[in-house]
């Protein structure tokens, strides 16, 4: 069947390219632990990509191992959300931590700049795909899955910081320690039976050598 010359979008000014995948891949340029001396730096892509894979991983022990009577969460939401999570920092940066928290105010407005560069990188996305990404970007909160998905990366995203601050310890960094038991003490007050599954049977293989990991 021919098609109408009247229904292509490149004959009625409809934009035709899209940005927004080749915007995410610039998050390899933006590296994280902006204050701290790092043995070796950490950008934000492979960060997204191990919160995402420890956040399938908890989705996984909470369906398997501890449901203790809680809605079930999409391992691969739960890794959709991880891998969008800090996306944003393609447009803001990395605020580091002790500014972002450091009093209300400027976590209100980083939170409102935030937004806007939600709403900057769904524009970069064709307008059928839009309601798609921003359920990833901005999950709907009272749906228990997708709220429990939500605690999940949150709870993941710390288990990462404390596995990097592990490997610059095991370099000879010294800088990481302090942040190491911070968040090592945040991760104890999650109140997640999947997050102390997880410390408890898999964290002490972070660390090891090939060797000892092989068994």
């Amino acid at each position: 069947m021919n098609k109408n010359v009247a229904d292509d979008p490149s004959t009625t000014g409809e934009k035709t390219d899209f940005s927004f995948y080749a915007m995410l891949d610039r998050m390899q340029y933006i590296n994280r632990w902006g204050l701290m001396r790092n043995n070796r730096t950490e950008n934000i892509k492979e960060h997204s990509m191990d919160v995402a894979m420890i956040s399938h991983a908890l989705a996984t022990i909470r369906n398997c191992i501890c449901p203790e009577g809680r809605p079930k969460v999409d391992p691969l939401y739960a890794m959709g959300l991880a891998m969008l999570h800090d996306a944003s920092e393609i447009i803001t940066g990395d605020l580091p931590t002790p500014i972002k928290y450091h009093n209300p105010q400027i976590t209100e407005a980083y939170k409102q700049i935030e937004g806007q560069a939600t709403d900057t990188l769904l524009s970069l996305l064709p307008e059928a795909m839009r309601d798609e990404y921003r359920g990833l970007f901005c999950p709907d909160r009272t749906d228990p899955m997708k709220d429990g998905a939500y605690h999940i990366v949150k709870a993941a995203d710390r288990i990462c910081a404390y596995i990097k601050c592990i490997s610059e310890e095991n370099s000879g960094n010294r800088e990481f320690s302090s942040a190491k038991m911070g968040i090592r003490d945040s991760i104890d007050r999650i109140h997640l039976p999947e997050v102390a599954y997880f410390m408890e049977h898999f964290m002490p293989a972070y660390g090891m050598t090939l060797d000892q990991i092989r068994g």
